[in-house]
């Protein structure tokens, strides 16, 4: 049997098992979210010995150089010497500067990095408070300078989220990895009818994306869709609707889950040359993706972003 080593604990393992599962059902506490290669929260680094990976395309050459790799995605067939992802060495350092409620489940969090991070509209980024760790998509535009925005969606109880509550203005905080996921904006994308269609909280990382393509003065038509559990929820309305107001080609819809169906029925599109940018709850973005297909949107042209619960 394997033996799997983290600092001065080793403890033999069947051959085959799971990392992840190794590590955290014996006491090596390794915080995970998707289980599918795409949150990175379970990152580690192998220092001796390497498992089997069925994932290898998820990191970078660089960084599977270096011997990272995510857990999760991991079997253990030789003996193997981990270092776990540690937020005070591994993390880059930030700090709170605003915790505001933008609906009663819907949390705020704003981030200033001690040093300034690059990214894109529609990535992620995972975020340590002490040693709980969860991927939250990116609401705001590197042009925000001043921090770095995110939406937390607290209706169920969280570990991350439960210690989002508890934070307040100047409390330390933890980046770690940037990610990009498929939501983006392009600019040759200038003249083509544009989708944004959200659930819940994924309406954050398609903020970001909406603004950005304004910014580039994007002209063809733009539609946001947000689908709410009921009409409280549409956290976001205000701020949409004052840029539809000074945009013509941008129109806003609320769609709530017991209007779905019908309002699914009767999605038309005007173009074939229409782009569709879909995020949220699996469920929300399956229905979604299935209406725009039968209505004969081409596969290339849809690009989405799930947010899998934990588990």
């Amino acid at each position: 049997m394997p033996e799997l080593r983290v600092g001065e604990h080793q403890w033999s393992v069947a051959a085959g098992s799971n990392l992840l599962d190794a590590l955290n059902h014996n006491g090596v506490a390794v915080p995970y979210s998707c289980r599918a290669g795409s949150c990175h929260a379970c990152l580690v680094q192998c220092v001796n010995g390497l498992p089997a990976d069925s994932r290898p395309d998820a990191l970078s050459a660089e960084q599977r150089q270096q011997g990272w790799r995510l857990a999760c995605q991991c079997q253990v067939v030789e003996d193997l010497q981990v270092h776990t992802f540690d937020p005070l060495q591994d993390g880059r350092p930030a700090q709170v500067t605003a915790v505001d409620w933008l609906s009663d489940s819907v949390l705020r969090l704003r981030l200033t990095p001690e040093r300034p991070l690059r990214y894109s509209a529609g990535q992620h980024l995972v975020l340590w408070a002490g040693n709980v760790a969860r991927p939250y998509s990116l609401a705001s535009l590197p042009q925000d300078d001043r921090f770095l925005e995110f939406h937390l969606d607290c209706r169920l109880p969280g570990e991350f989220s439960d210690a989002a509550r508890r934070l307040n203005i100047g409390d330390p905080i933890r980046l770690g990895e940037l990610r990009g996921g498929a939501l983006h904006y392009d600019p040759s994308w200038h003249e083509r009818p544009l989708w944004l269609l959200a659930s819940g909280t994924g309406l954050g990382p398609l903020f970001g994306v909406l603004r950005e393509a304004l910014r580039h003065d994007h002209q063809g038509a733009i539609r946001v869709i947000h689908l709410a559990h009921d009409a409280s929820q549409h956290y976001l309305a205000k701020p949409l609707q004052a840029m539809a107001a000074s945009r013509p080609n941008l129109d806003i819809e609320l769609w709530t889950a017991a209007e779905l169906p019908a309002a699914l029925s009767q999605l038309r599109l005007v173009s074939r040359q229409t782009l569709v940018l879909l995020c949220g709850a699996p469920d929300s973005v399956d229905a979604f993706a299935r209406r725009l297909y039968l209505a004969g949107l081409p596969r290339n042209q849809l690009l989405a972003d799930v947010f899998l619960p934990r588990g």
